[in-house]
């Protein structure tokens, strides 16, 4: 309600101040800083939605609204610190370590946790003094979502079995995709054969993608779909395609250029060198493209992930004062990767746009992690909360209480972020739909593993422990 209008301020701020740390230091804000972008929004928009259900919990339990947002930013500055920690620390190895995209989407996310923890903490702190200096009207629900998810009792843990089950199938089929198929690597990975094209005629990128990739079909029978941008105006289009790239066809040049002038007759278009007949296309000049995405930066990237992945553990392990905790963490996010590379290994050639792999991809990739990191330090951290507080109780009771009681927060969280994503999806263009799309995927896959995966790993690491 009203905390809602305070928290789009606080958003709002946010943004301005990355964006302003962006172009004081004269960064590029590029694909992967984009991806870096999203993940900070979701990471704001979750510090806001702990807080707020951390005021709700003490409102329930007969304060007053001043003492109730005292203590709800009280008990939640935990769980806020531990995951922009985690997330702070992930973003710092890979700056260091990393290169190219990997740099530009930490150097992000590092502008992104210091601006977010402002934001969330401190601009609606002030908002709210000032609100209750006023005498405002203060509200942290509607009616209808007053008691929504406040009293649900699901019992994740007896289920956790069929989860491991599910996980294992998808992951399985994943991996067995990845090594039969592969994954569609972009001119970036493999290069490729560049064109600058002048129409008569304004054109639809889609279509022209479409004619192209008809008649440019690899030696398995699969499409090979362009890339291709808008240059300087709607008539004119660069398309790079990597149709032949890495094929021992002779005369493969001569191939690639008949088969865009066929790609062009198709549409209507004929080759006319002064444009002067109506419906006619002039190749301004067309050179090769050397890929841009060598083996030693794929290394360096990988032993970067890696690296950050183990700072995770041992933070994670230290922070919580267990190494099952660490190990759940790490074995969910190996889990969301390898869904959503498994899922694109699957789907690469039947869904309706480009899934290829590139540099955008390495940064959806890097998101997932980051995000499922995210998730799941809240969640662990309402756990560690409950055993001390229900000393008596069973590792199981403490650890279904703790997913309930976060429910609501997981769900708002992830619906927040995922519709954000969904708008990207449907209005950003088709050539950031594979991007974008990676993202929906982990965000849900992340959403799942911190509540089916790494919780419930957490508690059979520590068989011992459980009390029947």
């Amino acid at each position: 309600k009203r905390a809602g209008f305070v928290a789009n301020i606080a958003l709002v701020a946010n943004v301005f101040f990355i964006f302003g740390t962006l172009a004081s230091l004269g960064a590029a804000l590029t694909l992967p800083g984009f991806a870096g972008l999203i993940l900070t929004i979701g990471m704001s928009v979750d510090a806001n939605v702990l807080i707020y259900e951390r005021v709700k919990e003490e409102l329930s339990n007969g304060k007053g609204i001043k003492l109730a947002i005292q203590d709800g930013y009280k008990h939640a500055y935990t769980a806020i610190i531990d995951a922009n920690v985690t997330s702070l620390l992930t973003a710092v190895v890979l700056a260091y370590f990393g290169s190219g995209p990997i740099q530009g989407f930490a150097t992000t996310l590092i502008i992104g946790v210091f601006t977010s923890l402002f934001s969330a903490i401190f601009i609606t702190r002030l908002i709210f003094s000032y609100l209750l200096d006023k005498k405002w009207d203060l509200s942290f629900y509607r009616n209808a979502t007053k008691s929504l998810f406040t009293s649900t009792s699901i019992s994740f843990l007896s289920k956790r079995k069929i989860s491991y089950a599910i996980s294992a199938i998808i992951v399985i089929i994943g991996i067995y995709s990845l090594f039969t198929n592969g994954l569609d690597g972009s001119v970036e990975f493999t290069g490729g054969r560049s064109y600058r094209v002048e129409f008569t005629d304004e054109m639809n990128k889609e279509e022209v993608r479409l004619a192209i990739a008809n008649v440019c079909v690899n030696e398995e029978g699969n499409k090979v779909s362009p890339e291709i941008k808008t240059v300087d105006n709607n008539f004119t289009l660069e398309i790079t395609t990597k149709y032949l790239e890495g094929s021992g066809v002779k005369n493969k040049l001569s191939k690639i250029d008949s088969s865009m002038a066929v790609a062009f007759n198709n549409l209507g278009y004929t080759e006319d060198a002064g444009l002067n007949d109506e419906k006619s296309y002039k190749i301004v000049y067309s050179r090769g493209v050397e890929k841009q995405i060598s083996n030693e930066l794929i290394q360096g990237s990988f032993l970067a992930v890696l690296f950050s992945l183990f700072v995770i553990f041992i933070y994670i392990a230290f922070r919580f004062r267990k190494w099952q905790y660490g190990l759940g963490a790490l074995v969910a996010m190996f889990h969301d990767v390898l869904v959503v590379l498994g899922l694109f290994s699957i789907f690469y050639n039947t869904l309706p746009f480009s899934m290829e792999i590139d540099q955008a991809f390495i940064a959806a990739i890097l998101t997932v992690i980051g995000y499922s990191i995210n998730d799941t330090v809240v969640v662990f951290d309402r756990i560690r909360e409950f055993a001390l507080l229900h000393k008596k109780s069973s590792s199981v009771q403490v650890v279904d209480r703790a997913l309930n009681s976060t429910l609501s927060r997981t769900i708002n969280t992830s619906l927040s972020t995922f519709l954000v994503l969904l708008t990207i999806f449907i209005f950003g263009g088709e050539s950031i739909k594979g991007f974008s799309f990676a993202l929906m995927i982990g965000v849900l896959v992340g959403t799942y593993s911190s509540l089916f995966i790494a919780t419930p790993l957490v508690v059979d690491f520590s068989k011992k422990n459980i009390k029947s």
